[in-house]
């Protein structure tokens, strides 16, 4: 039997902060990144602060790359209708907060920001999406570089390794066939349980630390609460949409009404075998209306 699993956004909240817990989100992020990271520390910051409700869920932290750097990463899911300019503010404010003004400019921190989404965003196929900064030649086509001692001083090969970058999950593309470790952890986010067979770093952790029964019963009470609240929402939303597809259907068939009964109208008018009373209470409309309808005929 399947174990009960709590979703991956809340615990990003409640749970995954704890550093008993970084095991979990080292494995999600390993498996992402292809290499090994080691959390360092969660960053409190305003970027950190606790929401109510599940669609702010964000989480940075200061973690150690496969090569011994320390990088920045931002961790969040969220559902804004603006988002592509939501991870843009918080990428950008991740770089500010983290650095100081006393410092050379080559100690700024690479970001990472890490987006997982459950709604529709944006046109495309694919359900894992990778940005970058690259600066490309106007003329040649070819990509700018760092030169050698650059590359020396900054312990970097490339220069869009300064610059942050975005990977985007689009859990709802997801087609549920898991062919690599990394579709092992995205059929997770979006069933909210393990596919059996799976070997994905950090999945054994949650299996064990993440599932429902095994929380305390604040914690699980907690994940309750959040869910209904989460339900209560879409529900909000749902009956929002439907109202105004309702009222849009009815303005629709209204306004069609109107215009066949205006063209209804113009043709009698142009028959000439009507009085303009008759026409009038023919269509079932007032006299002024077709005489403004009337007024509307070529001369």
């Amino acid at each position: 039997m399947a174990k009960t699993l709590v979703r991956f956004d809340w615990a990003m909240k409640r749970l995954l902060r704890q550093k008993s817990n970084f095991d979990i989100l080292e494995g999600f992020l390993s498996e992402l990144l292809k290499e090994d990271i080691k959390i360092e520390q969660i960053l409190e910051s305003e970027s950190n602060q606790e929401m109510a409700g599940l669609k702010f869920n964000r989480v940075d932290m200061l973690a150690q790359n496969s090569k011994g750097q320390l990088i920045i990463i931002e961790l969040q899911a969220d559902s804004e209708k603006d988002y592509f300019y939501r991870i843009l503010f918080a990428t950008s404010k991740a770089v500010v907060e983290h650095f100081q003004l006393s410092e050379p400019y080559h100690y700024i921190k690479k970001v990472y920001s890490i987006n997982i989404v459950y709604f529709n965003l944006g046109q495309g196929k694919d359900y894992v999406y990778h940005g970058k900064t690259e600066f490309r030649g106007m003329h040649t086509n070819d990509v700018l570089g760092l030169s050698a001692r650059q590359r020396k001083g900054f312990a970097l090969n490339q220069v869009y390794e300064i610059y942050p970058e975005y990977y985007i999950l689009k859990i709802d593309k997801f087609n549920d066939l898991a062919k690599d470790t990394l579709d092992e952890w995205i059929y997770y986010l979006k069933h909210n349980e393990i596919k059996s067979g799976s070997v994905a770093k950090g999945l054994v952790e949650v299996q064990q630390k993440l599932e429902f029964y095994a929380l305390s019963e604040s914690d699980r009470a907690a994940y309750l609460k959040a869910i209904e609240n989460t339900t209560i929402e879409r529900d909000v939303m749902d009956t929002k949409f439907e109202d105004g597809f309702d009222k849009g259907r009815q303005e629709g068939e209204q306004i069609g009404l109107e215009k066949a009964t205006r063209q209804g109208i113009l043709r009698a008018l142009q028959q000439g075998k009507l009085t303009l009373d008759e026409i009038a209470e023919l269509f079932g409309v007032s006299l002024q209306t077709v005489l403004d309808v009337q007024t509307t005929l070529p001369d």
